[in-house]
């Protein structure tokens, strides 16, 4: 049985970081910065409020008789008890004979063009364990994305207008940062789990460094990108954010008008069509937060089952980062050229290459992870090479199509002025050869 880190991994980033906001928030306070500490309160109880709510939501506590675990998540306390949970369930396991197992079957990764299925017997406790640890992973993509991602814009934006970056403020962005490059890996992991249920997956350490200096890249100079943008353009971030937030937010729901399924009434059994839809919606709002700072693993489909695009679309991933590169150049160009005094002892064209390099680092991890380290790589229909270099081909074709169009214009202009010289030639070589006299004459 696999001891639960993650779920103490978890559990330690949630509480320092609900306790640096509250520690942070009380100096804003001391200070009379009252704008800054109500900020920073709203986005340290915001999430705390969306993980109890998941939690409860994951063990149907609603349903059970379990008053005390309600109130304790009701105090805010529910990841607690459910980490002291999770470490009672493991430390007496083995010790009582279980009265039944399941008998689970997964496929191995394939070996020379052959998968084997095994069976694997599963207890009760670790059933248990295995369901803590898919709620703690749910918990900590919400409370990274929800919560720790505005939060390291703020107090980043904080830093830049007041030009100084206190010790509790840098303790602070780090576990915001390091909070949300856990949430992206769980993600990421969560991803690779839902979409490849089949089959034994084993998560490498190459994968979860490749991972993790992905998601810092990325994060890391999209943070600071909009921070910059925002610090001389403020009329302009909220259209921004909102364009970027509303376009993710609706474009599951278009994509499932247009499918025309009928509603999805099986996510769970105890709620009604409001609840389903409340749901769903909250699944929406975190996918478009995700998507606001970094790529999601995990595509939502309204109209699967399960909820999730399982098929791996190399396309919407080329898209995504083309576009977010162009539009994190274009901020930054708007910084460049409206930025104000407080930037008089800054290099801008050094930091402007800085994160436009960051940002395609993050890229080239991107890339090894899925090349060399995805653990199953194997059963990709193609490798991300491929895609990328199909890609590129469809964008050529598309940019070539116009001048091809252009030219075939022209030689039509062309033809007919041509044809009229050649019908102008043939008739005097045919006139000259039809009057023989004449040339005679006209040599005598």
């Amino acid at each position: 049985m696999k001891f639960p880190g993650s779920v103490l991994v978890s559990l330690v980033l949630f509480v320092a970081e609900t306790v640096a906001a509250l520690c942070l928030s009380g100096a804003y306070r001391a200070a009379g910065d009252r704008m800054w500490q109500w900020l920073t309160l709203l986005f340290a109880l915001l999430p705390c409020a969306l993980v109890q709510l998941s939690l409860v939501f994951i063990h149907r506590d609603v349903s059970r008789d379990r008053p005390l675990v309600l109130l304790l998540h009701l105090l805010q306390l529910g990841p607690l008890v459910r980490c002291v949970e999770v470490f009672y369930i493991y430390f007496r396991a083995g010790r009582v004979e279980e009265p039944y197992v399941s008998i689970t079957k997964k496929r191995q990764m394939p070996k020379d063009g052959y998968s084997e299925e095994i069976e694997k017997e599963v207890g009760q406790a670790e059933g248990k364990l295995c369901t803590h640890r898919s709620a703690f992973s749910r918990a900590s993509v919400i409370q990274a994305f929800l919560g720790s991602a505005p939060q390291l814009t703020l107090q980043l934006y904080i830093c830049v207008l007041q030009q100084e970056i206190t010790a509790a403020r840098s303790i602070f962005m780090v576990l915001s940062l390091l909070s949300i490059v856990y949430g992206a890996l769980r993600c990421n992991i969560l991803a690779i789990k839902i979409k490849y249920d089949d089959y034994d997956v084993s998560v490498k350490p190459a994968a979860y460094l490749c991972i993790f200096m992905w998601r810092s890249f990325e994060i890391a100079t999209r943070v600071t990108v909009l921070v910059l943008f925002s610090s001389v353009l403020q009329i302009w971030t909220l259209p921004v954010v909102l364009v970027n937030f509303f376009g993710f937010f609706f474009y599951p729901w278009i994509l499932f008008w247009q499918s025309k399924s009928p509603f999805p009434e099986n996510i769970e059994k105890a709620l009604s069509r409001v609840g389903t839809t409340i749901v769903l919606c909250l699944l929406t709002f975190l996918y478009a937060g995700i998507n606001m700072f970094c790529w999601s693993a995990v595509q939502v489909k309204l109209n699967d089952p399960d909820l999730i695009n399982k098929s791996q679309n190399w396309y919407r991933l080329t898209v995504y980062y083309m576009l977010r590169f162009i539009e994190n150049a274009f901020l930054l160009l708007m910084w460049y050229i409206y930025k104000t005094d407080i930037y008089l002892y800054v290099c801008a064209p050094l930091l402007v290459l800085q994160l436009l390099i960051g940002y395609c680092m993050a890229v080239l991890f991107m890339l090894v992870f899925y090349q060399f380290c995805h653990p199953c790589k194997k059963l990709f229909s193609s490798s991300i090479s491929e895609g990328l270099l199909s890609c590129f081909r469809f964008l050529c074709f598309i940019c070539k199509t116009p001048k091809s169009t252009i030219l075939t214009d022209k030689a039509e202009v062309k033809s007919p002025e041509n044809t009229d010289e050649a019908w102008s030639s043939s008739k005097t070589i045919d006139s000259q050869k039809g009057n023989p006299h004449q040339s005679v004459s006209s040599n005598a």
